[in-house]
């Protein structure tokens, strides 16, 4: 019995050293366990932290990239983020928004007709009218809360001022001459510069491509005649129809091949200035038919039907809203396919 003891005792305190000997070993594997977790935890903490300090630069970087300053007729503006709010000021601005992708919250109205022109009019069925061109309403504007504003000098200088302090307003210089130099300050404006010069240079092909599909037709003398209640013009080159037959390669006749805008407050003694191979006429109308009237009186007149250009029956009418009174983006590609239609 005493022996059993003694072997018991001893298989016990075997038993007792061997999970002495474990427990060391475990706490020595907990221990290097222990050191391992916390350099992981220290490569972890340090990776989040490198995260964090990018995502703070990233934010920076955005917002330098969403501040920026457009050089304009007034001077330069500074505008924050991108405009999302915009009032535009002129018909020929709405075009350059809308073929941007851009629709304005406020606009002005068209000089003629409805609210809008037709050929813009779906497409500003939501926008508000805040006046015209002449005079565009300050209230209406503010109402509208913009964060850009966007008119001309030719048109609201006078009142710069009072709608710089409603928004960051940006304004071109002129209505006349080439469309496309407002065109492209309107892109810098809304900061969509790359979608502005995407638009231009699919316009430009398209002149490419009519100046080969025309061929030697532009050899012809192109004249161009507006009607106005009270005023009868001769238009030359630096007008919007002028500076689209310049860029085609059509002639002009002797007396339109001119650099400024248009003859104005022309008599009937002018009526031989209007003679060429083919003529394009527009009348603005504004709906008390005066306009309409003139036209009438000096188409049918002696001298007019005496032209060179009447007796071969080349003298047509055409839109004045889109060869003349829009004057943007739109217009320029539906002043296009008439010349197309004409010349096909």
């Amino acid at each position: 019995m005493l022996t059993n003891k003694i072997v018991a005792y001893r298989v016990l305190t075997v038993n007792d050293f061997h999970s002495q000997l474990n427990d060391k070993k475990g706490k020595k594997q907990m221990k290097k366990m222990s050191v391992l977790l916390s350099i992981i935890m220290l490569f972890l903490l340090a990776a989040c932290s490198s995260a964090e300090e990018e995502k703070a630069t990233n934010s920076e970087d955005t917002a330098k990239v969403q501040s920026y300053t457009v050089t304009h007729a007034m001077g330069e503006t500074t505008i924050e983020g991108e405009p999302k709010r915009v009032v535009i000021l002129t018909n020929e601005g709405i075009e350059a928004l809308l073929a941007m992708g851009v629709t304005p919250v406020g606009a002005v109205e068209a000089w003629t007709g409805n609210t809008w022109y037709d050929h813009t009019a779906e497409q500003l069925k939501d926008t508000k009218s805040v006046g015209n061109e002449s005079e565009p309403s300050l209230e209406a504007i503010a109402a509208l809360k913009p964060d850009l504003i966007i008119g001309n000098k030719m048109r609201q200088e006078k009142v710069y001022d009072q709608l710089n302090k409603i928004a960051p307003t940006v304004f071109a210089e002129t209505l006349r001459g080439d469309w496309q130099e407002n065109f492209k300050l309107y892109a810098q404006a809304l900061n969509k510069e790359d979608v502005g010069k995407e638009k231009l240079d699919a316009y430009n092909k398209r002149i490419e491509d009519l100046k080969v599909e025309f061929g030697n037709q532009t050899q012809q003398e192109v004249s161009m005649v507006r009607f106005m209640a009270g005023d009868v013009r001769i238009y030359h080159k630096d007008s919007f129809s002028g500076v689209i037959l310049e860029q085609l390669g059509f002639a002009r006749p002797a007396e339109q091949d001119l650099p400024d805008f248009a003859e104005k407050g022309v008599t009937k003694e002018r009526i031989p200035a209007m003679d060429g191979d083919i003529m394009f006429y527009f009348t603005y109308e504004t709906g008390d038919n005066e306009a309409t009237k003139l036209e009438e009186e000096w188409v049918n007149d002696p001298l007019f039907q005496n032209l060179e250009v009447a007796k071969a029956e080349k003298v047509f009418k055409v839109n004045d809203v889109i060869w003349n009174t829009a004057g943007g983006y739109i217009a320029a590609n539906l002043m296009l396919d008439d010349l197309e239609k004409h010349f096909e």
